[in-house]
C-alpha cells in the first residue's frame, strides 16, 4: 500500500491538503523496481494551475505509454507547506508515488511565464538538488526545461542540464534510449550530456560559452567542446494525426482552473501578430484531423465526466472545419448537457453564430481584442483587424442577445503615441454607441464594456524583440492617459476600466530577454525570499530591485535600450524556423505601418516551410 510523504497531522494544517496526495482517477501507478527511467515532471506553480496545462497532460501520458518510464507529477508547494518542508526537512516528492524527487532520473519543469523562475529554484531546493547544475553528481536527477520560455534558456542555464527545445513529441524516446545506454555502460554524467547535446532539439548549456563586449552586448556565443552543435534545431510535430494525445487525463481531487476536457484543434497560428511569441515559435500550423478529434472528444468525456469541453487553438477561427467540430460536439452531447468553450474566436458573423449555437447569451460576456486602439497601431502589430470589423462584429453580437463586452488592450507598444492610447477610449465609445442604437425595448439591459489594458513585453523569436521598454512611471502615465480619456467620452457609464500593474511588466521583460547573467540575479532575488511572483499577494518587487543592485547587473540595460538588427541576440543559437531575416523585415514594415498577409491569404517567406507539414503546404500534393 502507497505510504503518503505527510502526516496526518500536516495534512490537516495546510490549505487544500488534497494538492499533495497524489492518488487520483486516471493517475499512472506503476511498480518502481519495473522500470528503467523516473521521469518527475513538474509545473512550477501550485497543482490547480499546473493540472489546467495541456502539454504537461500529453507529456505524462506519452512518457507513460512506455513500458521502462514511469512519469510521475510534481507542482509547487504553497507557501505555508514549503515551510514545514523546511523546518521538518522532509524532501519534495512526486504525487504517483510519493518518493522523493532526487531519487529520480530525471527532472522536467515546464517553463510556460517567466514569473515562475524563482519557483524553479524552489523546487530544486526542496528536493535537495544542488541549485547550480554544475555542482550535480549521479546522486541528483537530469534536470531538464521545456515549453515557451525555454526559446530563451539563458538566464535559467546555471540551473538546468539540458533544455528540450520545441514539441516534445518528438525527440524524447531518442534521449531516454541515450540515457539507459550510458547508465548501463557506467557512463560518467559529463558524457551523457555531451552525447545528449547531439539529439535534435536538446540544448545543453554546460557545452557553451558566452563572451560580452565592454558596453554588455553579447559578443559571442559558442560551443567549448568538438561535435557540439553551433544551432540547436527546435523539433515540430509536423504529423499530429500520429502523436499521442491524453485520453484519459488526470482528474485531480480539487477544482483546477481550466476544469473541463481541452481538445487541441490545431498547434499554430495563421496570423503573424509581431507582438506574439507563440504565433511564431509554433509556426507553421497543423490541424488536427476531424474524425480523429470526435474520437477524442468521445474518449475524453467518457473518461473523465466533465461537463465542459474547451476547443483549444492559439486562434480557433482559423481552423478548417470549426462548424463541423462544433456541431458535432452539439449534436452528441446535446442530452449530457456538455458546455463548449471557444477560447480564440475572432469576432466575425461566423464565430458569433456559432456561439451562439453554444452559450447562454443573457449570462455570457463576449470577448474581443483589438490589442490597440487605432487602426494605425492595429496595422504597426499586424493585427489584421479593421475598425470596420470590431463594430460590425459588435453590432452583430449585441442584435444576438449579448450586452457584456471585454475588451483587451496592451500599451507601451512599438510606435505609440498618445493619440494611439486615448483611442482606446474612443474605440469602447463608439462599441458602446452600437448597443444603444437598438431600439430600448429591444435591448438586454444596460450595456457593460469593460476595458483592460495589459504593458507590452518584447519576446524573444518576434518582430518587436528589438523593441525597448519604458519606465513603471511612463506606464502608468499611458494607463492615466486612458483613464481620464474613458471619463470623457459620451458613454463612460457603461466603461470599465483596469490596468496592470508597471513593474511586473518590467521584470518580465528583463527574464525573457536576459542572458546567462541574469542567473545570478534570479538567484539572488530568491534568496532574499521571492517566490510565487506571478501571485498579487507574494510579489515584491523591492526584493528583485535589491538582487540587481547587490549583482551590480542593470534592470535598464535589459528593459529600455532598443537593440540593433545586427545585434547578437542570447538566444540567436536556436533555429526555430522563421528566420531572423524574416523577423527584421517584420519590424521594418511595422515602423511603416504596413500589414503583412496571413499565411493563408499568401505566403510571407518566413522560413517554417522547412519543417514539411502544415499550412505551408496545404493543396499541395
Amino acid at each position: 500500500m502507497r505510504k503518503l510523504a505527510l502526516s496526518d497531522e500536516i495534512l490537516l494544517s495546510v490549505d487544500k491538503p488534497a494538492r499533495y496526495i497524489g492518488g487520483e482517477v486516471n493517475s499512472i501507478i506503476k511498480d518502481p523496481k519495473a522500470v528503467e527511467i523516473r521521469f518527475a515532471m513538474c509545473f512550477p506553480d501550485v497543482m490547480e494551475i499546473g493540472e489546467s496545462h495541456l502539454g504537461m497532460k500529453i507529456l505524462y501520458d506519452m512518457f507513460n505509454r512506455r513500458e521502462d518510464v514511469w512519469c510521475e507529477r510534481v507542482y509547487s508547494p504553497w507557501m505555508d507547506l514549503d515551510q514545514i518542508l523546511r523546518e521538518n526537512q522532509i524532501p519534495l516528492f512526486a504525487l504517483e508515488s510519493q518518493d522523493p524527487v532526487r531519487g529520480f532520473d530525471f527532472l522536467g519543469i515546464t517553463l510556460q511565464y517567466e514569473m515562475c523562475y524563482t519557483n524553479v529554484l524552489q523546487i530544486l531546493d526542496l528536493s535537495g538538488i544542488p541549485l547550480m547544475a554544475r555542482e550535480r553528481t549521479w546522486e541528483d536527477p537530469v534536470v531538464i526545461g521545456g515549453g515557451p520560455c525555454a526559446y530563451n534558456p539563458e538566464p535559467l542555464a546555471d540551473f538546468f542540464d539540458l533544455f528540450y527545445i520545441g514539441e516534445g513529441e518528438t525527440s524524447y524516446d531518442a534521449l531516454f534510449d541515450l540515457y539507459k545506454s550510458c547508465r548501463q555502460e557506467n557512463g560518467s554524467r559529463r558524457e551523457f550530456l555531451k552525447r545528449a547535446a547531439a539529439v535534435p532539439g536538446i540544448y545543453v548549456p554546460s557545452m557553451y560559452q558566452a563572451a560580452y563586449y565592454e558596453d554588455g552586448r553579447l559578443a559571442s556565443f559558442q560551443p567549448i567542446e568538438e561535435g557540439i552543435p553551433q544551432k540547436v534545431q527546435k523539433q515540430v510535430a509536423s504529423d499530429l494525426e500520429n502523436t499521442p494525445y491524453p485520453k484519459a487525463p488526470v482528474m485531480p481531487f480539487i477544482k483546477a482552473t481550466q476544469d473541463r476536457v481541452v481538445l487541441e484543434i490545431q498547434r499554430g497560428c495563421i496570423r503573424g501578430c509581431r507582438f506574439c511569441q507563440a504565433g511564431m515559435i509554433y509556426r507553421p500550423t497543423r490541424e488536427r484531423n476531424l474524425e480523429r478529434l470526435k474520437q477524442y472528444a468521445r474518449e475524453m468525456l467518457k473518461n473523465t465526466g466533465h461537463e465542459e469541453i474547451s476547443l483549444s487553438s492559439l486562434s480557433s477561427s482559423d481552423y478548417s472545419d470549426l462548424a463541423g467540430i462544433v456541431n458535432f460536439l452539439i449534436d452528441e452531447f446535446k442530452d449530457q448537457k456538455v458546455n463548449i468553450s471557444l477560447p480564440s474566436l475572432r469576432i466575425d458573423a461566423f464565430s458569433l453564430d456559432v456561439m451562439s449555437k453554444v452559450q447562454d447569451v443573457r449570462k455570457s460576456s463576449l470577448t474581443f481584442a483589438p490589442e490597440a486602439g487605432s487602426q494605425r497601431m492595429r496595422d504597426v502589430i499586424n493585427k489584421g483587424l479593421t475598425e470596420e470589423d470590431i463594430l460590425t462584429g459588435a453590432k452583430q453580437a449585441f442584435r444576438g442577445g449579448w450586452n457584456k463586452v471585454k475588451l483587451y488592450f496592451m500599451l507601451g507598444l512599438p510606435w505609440e503615441t498618445e493619440e494611439d492610447r486615448k483611442e482606446i477610449a474612443h474605440l469602447a465609445d463608439r462599441i458602446a454607441a452600437e448597443y444603444y442604437q437598438i431600439p430600448k425595448e429591444e435591448r438586454s439591459g444596460r450595456c457593460q464594456i469593460t476595458v483592460s489594458t495589459s504593458f507590452f513585453v518584447p519576446k524573444p523569436f518576434t518582430p518587436f524583440q528589438w523593441a525597448g521598454m519604458f519606465s513603471p512611471g511612463d506606464y502608468l502615465g499611458f494607463a492615466k492617459t486612458v483613464n481620464h480619456e474613458i471619463k470623457e467620452v459620451l458613454n463612460h457609464k457603461s466603461i470599465r476600466y483596469n490596468w496592470h500593474e508597471a513593474d511586473v511588466t518590467l521584470l518580465e521583460g528583463a527574464l525573457a530577454r536576459g542572458d546567462r547573467r541574469m542567473g545570478q540575479v534570479i538567484l539572488e532575488a530568491y534568496r532574499n525570499g521571492a517566490l510565487f511572483d506571478s501571485w498579487t499577494e507574494y510579489w515584491d518587487f523591492d526584493k528583485w530591485l535589491n538582487a540587481f543592485e547587490k549583482t551590480g547587473i542593470s534592470l535598464d540595460f535589459y528593459t529600455l535600450r532598443e537593440r540593433s538588427t545586427e545585434e547578437l541576440l542570447p538566444w540567436d543559437f536556436i533555429d526555430i524556423g522563421v528566420t531572423k531575416k524574416f523577423l527584421a523585415g517584420e519590424w521594418e514594415k511595422a515602423a511603416k505601418g504596413q500589414v503583412t498577409l496571413n499565411c493563408r491569404a499568401g505566403c510571407s517567406g518566413c522560413g517554417a516551410a522547412k519543417y514539411g507539414g502544415g499550412v505551408c503546404y496545404e493543396g499541395k500534393n
